[in-house]
């Protein structure tokens, strides 16, 4: 614990870490709104799917725009914008009053999740450059757990929040938060030399993609981390929400307390793991985490012993997000990070958007839910076999 103490005194990460905190905070508060807006109003399936995959969206289709972004623009000046965009996108849900809006929404979401995944790239991409080391890997991991606990608070206070005071209000409280993390943005002092980029996007976008071809290790490391995207269950807490648990309790509710004792343990599990894990054992979380999905898979049908469960879940996935991700950073050149991280969030995303749709039209087929959890825990196996490979290879 007094190592993350000592990474929170540096000034940057403690402020940036600030509006970490309420950016993801009033973002978990209103996804709840908004899938419980969706279950109230009678959405189907597959469109809790694609609302789900319209978040995950732009970091696939915007990521190398994202990169040569993060790569020119003065850090500052891009986060400033970003909120302000945040702020006017959050407001724009109130407008929401049917299923008839579903498009508008939709964009609406999109435009959001555009700004968000560019103002992570960017934060990601700065660490790299004023940090090393266990400093890194320890700032990557207060990240995991700022996201893990804002995930869970948020999560939980806005499912009772939306049950007992409704949509809008969830809406203008997160707007409020982005809002507060604009002004605590102003006293931020980054004190980086300035890169010129003298290149024209075009060529940075080709330079980019020409690195990555000429770092297969790279590549795979991606990939590996890609494979987490296997996590993304929004679509399917919802759906069990609304299939299996809204007699018992509130969908809202169901919603934000079945997502809320996951993110508990994400927070535990790093705190639990980030001493251990290196990369000799990395390949025994990915097994872990498909066990942990498995056993939830059979014990979904009462509400309250899938709490345990899927407390289980969620307690590898923290360690494995954040050390794969380390790894990326320690194996990219400087130059290149801002597009490194911006495809690897392209990859990690085209992850989640197929994992919520795969979950939204496997239920439209009559796939069982607790079959498609089974099928997302074996896929874990195959990250597991993956990296073992790939640890032989390229770490040898």
């Amino acid at each position: 614990m007094t190592e993350y103490i000592q990474t929170l005194k540096h000034p940057v990460v403690k402020r940036l870490s600030g509006i970490q905190f309420l950016s993801y905070f009033g973002t978990w508060f209103s996804q709840v709104a908004i899938f419980a807006m969706l279950v109230g109003y009678g959405a189907n399936e597959l469109t809790i799917a694609m609302t789900a995959a319209m978040s995950m969206l732009p970091s696939v289709v915007l990521a190398p725009l994202i990169g040569i972004v993060v790569d020119r623009v003065d850090f500052k000046k891009l986060m400033m914008s970003l909120l302000l965009v945040e702020i006017t996108m959050t407001l724009g849900f109130i407008l929401i009053d049917s299923l008839s809006y579903i498009w508008v929404l939709m964009l609406l979401i999109f435009i959001r999740s555009s700004a968000a995944s560019m103002l992570f790239s960017a934060e990601m991409s700065l660490f790299p450059k004023i940090l090393q080391g266990k400093m890194l890997q320890r700032t990557n991991e207060i990240h995991s757990v700022i996201w893990s606990l804002c995930y869970a608070s948020g999560m939980a206070v806005g499912g009772i929040a939306t049950h007992y005071m409704g949509y809008d209000a969830a809406f203008l409280f997160d707007a409020l938060l982005y809002v507060l993390a604009l002004l605590l943005l102003f006293g931020l002092k980054v004190d980086l030399e300035k890169e010129e980029h003298t290149d024209s996007n075009w060529k940075m976008f080709k330079d980019g993609f020409l690195y990555l071809k000429r770092s297969p290790k790279i590549v795979h490391l991606i990939l590996i981390h890609a494979s987490i995207g296997l996590t993304s269950f929004d679509a399917l807490v919802t759906l069990l929400a609304d299939f299996k648990y809204k007699e018992i309790i509130a969908a809202a509710l169901a919603i934000g307390w079945l997502n809320a004792t996951r993110a508990i343990a994400l927070l535990f599990g790093s705190i639990l793991f980030s001493k251990i894990v290196n990369q000799n054992n990395l390949h025994y979380f990915f097994i872990a985490q498909a066990a942990a999905i498995i056993t939830w898979s059979q014990l979904q049908a009462d509400f309250y012993i899938s709490l345990i469960a899927i407390f289980c879940v969620g307690l590898f996935t923290t360690t494995l997000w954040a050390y794969t991700y380390l790894m990326i950073q320690e194996n990219t050149e400087r130059t290149y990070m801002g597009r490194i991280i911006s495809y690897n969030d392209m990859f990690f995303m085209i992850s989640n958007v197929l994992t919520a749709m795969f979950i939204g039209y496997a239920a439209k087929w009559g796939m069982s839910l607790e079959k498609i959890t089974v099928t997302l825990g074996i896929g874990f196996l195959f990250a597991a076999v993956y990296y073992l490979w790939f640890k032989r290879v390229h770490l040898v």
